[in-house]
Parts: structure tokens; C-alpha cells; sequence
């Protein structure tokens, strides 16, 4: 048991090596200058897609932003998912009250059978445009957009070889237990993202001829969900998918437990489902879960048969890899806060007692994260904003029953996306 202890710590450190380098690697990133704006003549004319499911204690604020944007051309198409809902009141609000020109409000027409009602307002909304839009952008109404939102997400595509532009989500941590695990999930999947070359529907632009050359819409129409499947559509035309530092979208609503559990598997579906790297995925899960929960329960082990040796290399990995994790959070935190900071958005710092707390959320963290990487494959149907899915397939989704969102239930994980 003394060598397996020993062959597991060197695993378990040189694991922690590797998110070392690759968090350096992020952090200089998002540290590295950025081009100037385009000044507005090079700005291309953009439709913004906002896809409305359920209200949401942040759509006033989204669409306030949304209005607000320093960009010369841009129109902002709504689709909401009936008239019935509580999102066709609060947007309708929010037009009077800002007195924009530039929106269209529409209800979602035909729920698609074989889709999710977001790739089913999607596909309405890229179809209804005419050929002067040059560039589709696509937010989550948990977007709260700063003024130079759209200008700093479009500006990128002016590369040829840049065919689509993504920002990234941050949650805060918001008090709850369920938000720090969420929050170092999240702390570790925004350099996954990094790494990997993955697209957040949250902030997105695609140039809009793109979207018909590689059939991505027509794949919306089959597809669980819309910003995963990007990347490698726009591997085939030998375009990329770039990061925008500067649109890290911070979220700081509170959840529980069962609300985060639902989201994680909810995203690594969509991952296994749709992204090419998934086995990368499976392999750092295996790494940063696997790993620790073994050499955790060999270490209580120990403790119980008193081989002490092995339970002393065993509590030193153990316990280096987990500051090891805290320390990398702080930075990335660091990190982040700078630049979100730049846009007036509050920095929330991390207390004593939160960091104190993060020894017991570390590997709380890994054991929700392993829970639901497990769920994830096998999952048969999926429940999102009260409706339920079969999933027989990435191209092969079935909306089993829709029904518009009851006007007095609550927004599931706050989310006013369908």
C-alpha cells in the first residue's frame, strides 16, 4: 500500500503541476494587451439574439445594457417564447421605457419537435435576418452587457481566421455552499475552456455567412444546445474560435445544491454530446477527481489500520494538492477582478472565513463534479426550464411535451434562456 500511496501522490502533484502551467498560461492571456477598437467604420452591421424563456431577476439589466451599447449598427432581436410569458411584459417595459428603435420582439412561432426551444428560437431568429446583417451575436439574459460589450466581441472577427468570438462566464461566490462549489467548478472549467477552445452561448458572435456555409443552423434545428457544436463547424472551414479576455462575464446569483447539480450535468451532456475534445475532459475529470477521491480514501485508510508512513505521504499530497487548488483560485480571482473591474463591475473579495471554507469545498467540489461527470453519461432525458427532453443522440433530440412557462413558477438556475 506504501508504493501505491507514493505512485498515487506523484500522480496527484504532477497533475497540479500541469493546472499550475496552464493557469499561468490563462492568466498572461487575459493580461496580454489587447488591439484598439475598430473605430465605427469597420464595425460590421450586427444582429443581437436575446432568446427569452421565463424572467429572470437580471433581464432588466441585460436589456437596459443590450440598448445601450456603443456600436454604430446594431438591431436587437427578442424571441420570446409566448406572449404569455413574464419576459414579453418586462421586455415590452423596458423598450417604453428606454425608447429604442433598434428592437424587434417576436414570439417563438413553432416549437421544434427534434430541438431545444432555444435552438428553436435561434434558428427563427438567424432565418428572419436579411443579408445586410454581417455578424450574429448570441447572449444569455444573465448577461449584464458593459457599453463596449458588442464592440469588444465583434472587433475580433475583423481577423479572417477568426470566425467566431466568445467571452466567459464567472460566478461569484456568493455565501452558500452550493455557490463556492459552483464557484471553483467554475474557477477550473474557465481554463478548461481556455484549453480547450470552447464557445459560451452566454457571450457569442458568428459571422452570420458562416453560420449558413458550415449548415450550423440547420444543425440548431437537431441540436441540444447551440454554442458547443461551433468550434468544430468552424474546424472544417480552418476558422477558430477566439477568447476575449476583456468579456468575462461575472454572475452572482446565489443556488443550491440540487439547482448546481442539474447544471453540471447539463453541461458535460452538451460536452459529451457536442464538443471534440470530450475525452480530453473525461481524462482531466479522471485526473482532478478520480485521483483525489482514491488517494483521500487510502489515506483515511491508513489512519484506521495506523500505517502511519503511508497516512503521512498520503496527508502531505493530499494536503499540498488542495492549498495547491486555493492558491490557483486566489490568483485566477486576482486575475479576473482586474479586469472585470475596468467596466465598474463591484469586485467581490474572497473573506478569511471563505477561504477558510474552501479546504472542506475543494474536495466537495470534486465529489459533485465526479457525481455528475457519472450522470452525464447515461443521461436519457434532461429537464430544462420545465421541459423535458429525450436525448437518443447529439442530431437526435425529442421535446416530449411543451407547454409555455407557468407565469408564477420561478426561473430554473435563474436563467431566462430557453
Amino acid at each position: 500500500m506504501h508504493e501505491l500511496a507514493i505512485s498515487l501522490s506523484k500522480s496527484l502533484l504532477g497533475y497540479l503541476a500541469i493546472q499550475v502551467f496552464f493557469t499561468v498560461l490563462f492568466l498572461i492571456y487575459l493580461r496580454s494587451p489587447q488591439k484598439h477598437l475598430l473605430p465605427d467604420g469597420s464595425l460590421p452591421k450586427t444582429a443581437v439574439i436575446l432568446c427569452l424563456r421565463g424572467a429572470s431577476p437580471f433581464l432588466s439589466k441585460c436589456l437596459q445594457g443590450l440598448l445601450n451599447q456603443d456600436y454604430p449598427d446594431y438591431d436587437l432581436k427578442l424571441i420570446v417564447d409566448s406572449q404569455e410569458d413574464a419576459a414579453w411584459e418586462i421586455a415590452h417595459d423596458i423598450i417604453l421605457e428606454q425608447q429604442a428603435t433598434n428592437v424587434q420582439v417576436s414570439v417563438l412561432r413553432i416549437p421544434r419537435p427534434n430541438c431545444s426551444l432555444k435552438c428553436s428560437s435561434l434558428v427563427q431568429a438567424v432565418s428572419d435576418l436579411d443579408d445586410s446583417y454581417k455578424v450574429v451575436a448570441l447572449l444569455d439574459a444573465d448577461t449584464i452587457p458593459h457599453p463596449n460589450w458588442l464592440r469588444e466581441l465583434v472587433g475580433p472577427l475583423n481577423n479572417p481566421k477568426v470566425g467566431a468570438t466568445t467571452g466567459s462566464r464567472w460566478y461569484a461566490a456568493t455565501g452558500s455552499w452550493a455557490s463556492l462549489v459552483r464557484y471553483l467548478w467554475n474557477v477550473a472549467t474557465v481554463v478548461q475552456m481556455y484549453v480547450f477552445g470552447g464557445s459560451w452561448g452566454g457571450t457569442l458572435a458568428v459571422k452570420t455567412e458562416l453560420l449558413h456555409q458550415t449548415g450550423l443552423v440547420d444543425r440548431w434545428g437537431r441540436a441540444f444546445c447551440e454554442d458547443i457544436p461551433i468550434r468544430r463547424a468552424l474546424g472544417k472551414k480552418k476558422m477558430k474560435v477566439k477568447l476575449v479576455p476583456s468579456l468575462i462575464m461575472v454572475n452572482r446569483e446565489d443556488c443550491d445544491l440540487s439547482g448546481l447539480v442539474d447544471l453540471l450535468k447539463r453541461q458535460l451532456l452538451c460536452y459529451r454530446l457536442y464538443h471534440p475534445s470530450w475525452w480530453g475532459v473525461v481524462s482531466d475529470a479522471i485526473s482532478s477527481v478520480v485521483v483525489p477521491i482514491v488517494v483521500f480514501a487510502l489515506l483515511v485508510t491508513a489512519l484506521l489500520t495506523a500505517q502511519w508512513d503511508t497516512a503521512a505521504v498520503l496527508l502531505a499530497s493530499f494536503g499540498s494538492y488542495t492549498v495547491g487548488l486555493i492558491l490557483l483560485a486566489i490568483a485566477l480571482d486576482i486575475g479576473v477582478s482586474q479586469v472585470v473591474s475596468k467596466y465598474g463591475e463591484p469586485v467581490t473579495e474572497l473573506s478569511p472565513e471563505t477561504l477558510i471554507r474552501m479546504f472542506i469545498a475543494v474536495p466537495l467540489t470534486q465529489w459533485v463534479y465526479g457525481l455528475a461527470m457519472l450522470s452525464s453519461l447515461w443521461m436519457p432525458k434532461v429537464r430544462w426550464c420545465g421541459v423535458t427532453y429525450l436525448i437518443k443522440g447529439p442530431w437526435n433530440i425529442r421535446l416530449v411535451q411543451y407547454r409555455p412557462y407557468p407565469l408564477l413558477d420561478p426561473p430554473v438556475d435563474g436563467k431566462t434562456s430557453v
